[in-house]
């Protein structure tokens, strides 16, 4: 783990953030809810002082362009941590250390570990380094909006009432759960509904379906 730049005084919190559930009861979802938390706090202060002048709906869709799934995975995949992974006999079967949702829990997961092991500036020194790219070829103008944020603009355009987004179903447990959403808007009939695992995924799956079906009549 030379590549992460960081040398941790607690060793046991790094082996804690590359074990997968699939390994066992000590794993790495609790360090994977940290350092979710930490990443989005040090990515919207890195934006904010990067960007001055943007609104915070902007400032939001590009802190949403760098803190994604496939983006994660990616910067694991520089660090080689699908390599390092403790995973249980049915993922390693399955190819689950070069799977994005698991390369992508662990590094936030690491991230968390950084942050109990070093404290918040240390683990803001490593997110910086390793987004340091990706913020250098950041350009405001050419990330686009999210499916909620152009479906809202469609609408307010046209003087219609906003969309309505309403949880129908959640089911699963931990960080298993499935999200179903209903997108209730006036301008259609039907409703639209979207998935994922998590409300904001599922919300904005719906959003995108509104929107195509706004542009198909």
């Amino acid at each position: 783990m030379r590549l992460l730049q960081y040398r941790f005084r607690e060793p046991s919190l790094l082996a804690c953030a590359l074990t997968h559930r699939s390994r066992g009861s000590d794993n790495n979802e609790r360090l994977e809810f940290l350092g979710d938390s930490v990443l989005n706090l040090v990515i919207s202060s890195l934006l904010y002082d990067r960007f001055p002048e943007l609104s915070e709906g902007d400032l939001t869709r590009l802190r949403a362009s760098l803190v994604n799934k496939p983006s994660l995975a990616a910067l694991a995949r520089e660090l080689a941590l699908g390599q390092h992974l403790q995973l249980g006999e049915g993922e390693l079967r399955s190819g689950g250390f070069d799977r994005d949702s698991i390369l992508a829990d662990a590094l936030e997961a690491v991230f968390g570990a950084i942050y109990l092991d070093g404290g918040l500036d240390e683990v803001r020194r490593v997110i910086a380094s390793r987004y340091h790219d990706s913020l250098e070829r950041l350009d405001p103008r050419a990330v686009p909006k999210d499916p909620k944020t152009r479906l809202q603009e469609y609408l307010q355009k046209r003087s219609l009432p906003t969309p309505e987004y309403v949880v129908t179903q959640v089911s699963g447990d931990g960080h298993n759960q499935r999200f179903v959403v209903e997108c209730r808007i006036d301008a259609l009939d039907d409703l639209v509904r979207g998935e994922g695992n998590s409300r904001r995924i599922a919300e904005q799956q719906a959003a995108a379906l509104a929107l195509e079906r706004l542009h198909d009549r």
